[in-house]
């Protein structure tokens, strides 16, 4: 059975994406398991000059890497991903490289119509930067709109056309995994270009 690693994607207590992964951790618990962890505890980036890494972030890092997968569930603020997850995938690409050639799953709610679709786009793009090059599953994106409203009182999605897409999404995410089990011969050399890659050097 697959072990993933769900990752909420904001500091929020409220946040509905915290609600939708809880949820997939139950739905799918006969398929995988889903470990739904915080990002709210790593300290602010700021890039010491000794390499040192928080604890929390070293932590997340140890999960990600013994996972067979990620899933990150963002909301949207402006456009774009919250502040706390980038401040979490920049500890995640400074001297350590979990997400390298790591299948990625992306999920998000947010309370209006979109469903985070621009701030899924957005994490899209820093996913596939140098220093993470994870491995994202392509074409595929659940968009949970007024997600206020998206959820019974037991944590439940009530719309089942919803939970059927969903479910569809996950079944694909699966063989993306076994996939992903297969393309590895290039791991070592991508960690190691992820590992001597320089921004001042591309100056």
């Amino acid at each position: 059975m697959n072990h993933i690693i769900g990752i909420i994607g904001t500091n929020s207590e409220q946040s509905t994406n915290r609600t939708l992964l809880t949820f997939m951790a139950r739905h799918f618990a006969k398929d995988a398991t889903i470990e739904v962890v915080e990002i709210k505890d790593i300290p602010m980036f700021n890039k010491p000059s000794n390499m040192e890494v928080p604890k929390e972030a070293l932590a997340l890092a140890a999960k990600i890497e013994a996972a067979d997968g990620v899933i990150i569930s963002t909301p949207e603020y402006d456009h774009a991903v919250t502040a706390s997850l980038m401040n979490a995938l920049s500890w995640l690409s400074y001297g350590i490289y979990p997400f390298v050639d790591k299948p990625v799953m992306i999920t998000g709610a947010s309370y209006g119509t979109l469903g985070s679709s621009r701030a899924q786009a957005h994490l899209r793009q820093i996913l596939n930067a140098p220093e993470l090059k994870a491995r994202i599953m392509p074409s595929s994106e659940f968009l949970l709109g007024h997600s206020l409203q998206a959820f019974d009182e037991e944590g439940n999605l009530k719309d089942q056309n919803q939970v059927a897409e969903l479910e569809g999404l996950f079944s694909d995410f699966t063989t993306f995994m076994a996939i992903m089990k297969q393309l590895n011969h290039a791991h070592e050399a991508n960690k190691k270009a992820a590992e001597n890659f320089s921004w001042e050097d591309n100056k």
